[in-house]
């Protein structure tokens, strides 16, 4: 064989080689780019969205999208989780995540999702844009979760998912065991911009809470002393909603200009204090319930069976639990705190921090005991 030759198969195994190495990386960056819709959206903005593919069961029978949108803070990083694992193995439909958190969380956020059995699942991390709340919010010592800014994502839905017609907003304390399109295709009356599960229904029975005022009606949220409240003839007895997990019309939401009228009564709020002194409640809830009042839908009780977290003692008989579509920690006892009821059922969906950032807060407690 002459050296022209050999030189020839030489280069042409090289380019080859050149080809398989760059198509291993375009595969690479398809794959990520296939499960992050987008990284870097920042509220308020218009971030390039890369559509991933859909699965082709979805694809073939033209499905809706449902997008899913659940706030994930960096101490609460594993509730998030864990309810989106939940979500995912229980639906076959197309659901996008929109998980919205801090700058300083998305990195350890991509990193549990990419390293576990959620790394298939179709998501979009937005970072929220914390100065959307300054002159809206204050810090008030007996209201902890003013400072937290996360809580107020839910009020910026048409931002967080700017294409979409509907959405679902979920806290990160709830676990769902129904498959989620029931709850997407909850009916919303003409002229409703979100349906909410009404705190007087029958599934989630009362709890006392001590100090916590009236935990069922709007007087437990707003102050009745205050002329701006009394002019709104909005009855004190009315029962209040949870707004932990909904269903929005978007389409609606923006047509009534929703999250204009929620930064209004912020604003008015810190300017006035019109909430109750003894919130029975979320800082987020009083705003909600004024534009809300009288105009909204409602879901399937069962879609919201709530107060696992009010307190440590278990409250629903292990039949009912098993029957809930979605279980909802909301109060001071988190699934992944120190004392918590119905732990069994939530661990079930949480996937351990491949970090190491993130652990069960009781876990320790139990290995210090035995040592």
């Amino acid at each position: 064989m002459s050296f022209r030759k050999v030189n020839i198969i030489i280069l042409v195994l090289a380019v080859a080689l050149f080809l398989l190495v760059l198509h291993h990386n375009f595969l690479g960056l398809s794959s990520l780019l296939r499960n992050e819709v987008s990284d870097s959206g920042i509220v308020g903005l218009q971030p390039v969205d890369f559509i991933p593919n859909a699965p082709q069961h979805v694809v073939d029978g033209r499905e809706e999208e449902i997008p899913v949108v659940i706030a994930a803070s960096e101490d609460r990083l594993g509730g998030a989780i864990a309810a989106i694992n939940s979500i995912q193995h229980n639906t076959r439909s197309n659901v996008i995540f929109y998980i919205v958190t801090l700058n300083g969380t998305a990195d350890h956020l991509r990193s549990w999702l990419s390293s576990s059995n959620l790394k298939s699942i179709r998501y979009k991390i937005v970072n929220f844009d914390t100065k959307l709340l300054e002159g809206k919010v204050k810090e008030d010592p007996d209201q902890g979760e003013s400072i937290k800014p996360l809580t107020f994502a839910r009020f910026y839905l048409p931002i967080l998912v700017p294409r979409a017609k509907k959405a679902i907003y979920m806290d990160d304390d709830v676990i769902v065991q129904g498959d989620i399109l029931a709850l997407y295709n909850t009916p919303l009356k003409p002229g409703h911009a979100a349906a909410f599960s009404e705190d007087c229904d029958s599934t989630s029975a009362k709890v006392v809470i001590r100090g916590a005022g009236n935990q069922y009606n709007y007087i437990g949220y707003l102050d009745y002393k205050k002329e701006r409240i009394r002019k709104l003839s909005m009855k004190a007895s009315t029962c209040s909603f949870n707004p932990g997990v909904f269903v929005a019309n978007l389409t609606e939401w923006r047509r009534q200009n929703i999250t204009n009228q929620l930064e209004k009564w912020m604003k008015l709020n810190v300017e006035e204090g019109l909430y109750s002194r003894t919130l029975a409640g979320s800082i987020t809830t009083p705003p909600l319930l004024i534009v809300f009042y009288q105009q909204h839908s409602t879901i399937d009780p069962m879609w919201n069976v709530r107060h696992l977290g009010s307190s440590a003692g278990k409250r629903y008989s292990p039949q009912f639990v098993k029957a809930a579509k979605l279980l909802h920690w909301n109060g001071h006892f988190k699934p992944w705190g120190r004392t918590a009821s119905y732990t069994d059922v939530w661990e079930k969906w949480y996937i351990p921090d491949p970090t190491g950032k993130f652990s069960l807060i009781r876990r320790h407690v139990e290995i210090s005991n035995t040592k």
